[in-house]
């Protein structure tokens, strides 16, 4: 007795060919899909790093109200892209930040927030960005003497 197969049966699956197609087609997309995804790793960095920012002044102000004394933000190692402390004048640290990667911030030495939230010198900026150096890449977070933050897309004025 001889089976015959039904063309149905036949026809079940791909063919080596056809997956090499799809296989072929998926890499052309990823080649041109990668760039944008590294462009848009490296502004969303940026736009974290600048909020940790606003939110670490913003902290540090609240803090200085709340504890009715000044609180001092100093950066690690002289260097705000590698993170920060807060302290209050009794020695109390109230915040720290850590480092971040593949990112620079650059800001005043040290920044105080007297009792009532005011900054106790100049108003001071903060710029950050990331080494390829287009609009979208930089954030500028900026306090006024009052010391309430203020963030904005693009290089500090």
């Amino acid at each position: 007795m001889v089976s015959k197969r039904s063309p149905r049966r036949a026809m079940r699956g791909f063919t080596v060919i056809e997956l090499m197609i799809v296989v072929a087609i998926l890499a052309i997309l990823t080649a041109v899909a990668v760039p944008g995804m590294r462009n848009l790793i490296q502004a969303q960095r940026v736009k974290t790093a600048a909020f940790d920012v606003y939110a670490g002044l913003s902290l540090a102000r609240s803090e200085a109200i709340k504890r009715n004394t000044s609180v001092t933000l100093t950066p690690t190692s002289g260097d705000w892209a590698k993170g920060w402390s807060g302290s209050d004048s009794n020695g109390n640290v109230v915040l720290k930040q850590d480092a971040f990667s593949q990112i620079a911030v650059a800001g005043p030495g040290t920044v105080v927030f007297n009792s009532m939230g005011r900054l106790g010198g100049a108003a001071s900026q903060f710029e950050v960005s990331t080494s390829e150096l287009t609009n979208d890449k930089w954030r500028c977070v900026k306090l006024d003497l009052s010391g309430r933050p203020v963030s904005y897309v693009g290089a500090c004025p």
